[in-house]
């Protein structure tokens, strides 16, 4: 059975392991906002030229989002990591990305979606 080991320097230094995973996951969810935005850009182009732009936009976001878990991971377990960061990026792609820069209308069912995804986050990462 795999079993994580924490690094001495971590456990002797918890508020800097701490630091460094919310830098993580902000870096997460901000390139993963910048991906999708980038691909709805690319949607909307309305020539190659933006189309392939915006297409290395939100490849190259996704790829740092990918690079950021990894680090992620290297210092938490896979069952918080992946579904905090996969959460707030869900909640950051719809209020961040598609209601205040695209201006899309957010019904009050996905706004309470929305809410029960924070819920749900704030739940897996208590102790």
């Amino acid at each position: 059975m795999l079993r994580q080991r924490v690094p001495l320097e971590l456990a002797a230094r918890p508020a800097s392991g701490l630091i460094v995973m919310a830098a993580l996951v902000a870096v997460n969810v901000i390139f993963n906002i910048v991906s999708s935005s980038g691909f709805k850009m690319s949607a909307a182009s309305t020539n190659w030229r933006s189309f392939m732009g915006w297409q290395v936009v939100g490849n190259f976001s996704g790829l740092v989002t990918v690079i950021a878990l990894t680090f992620l991971l290297r210092r938490t377990s896979l069952h918080v990591a992946y579904p905090v960061t996969t959460g707030l990026s869900v909640v950051g792609v719809q209020v961040i990305a598609a209601w205040l820069l695209f201006k899309e209308a957010i019904s009050p069912a996905q706004w309470l979606g929305t809410l029960l995804v924070v819920a749900g986050i704030a739940l897996i990462t208590s102790r």
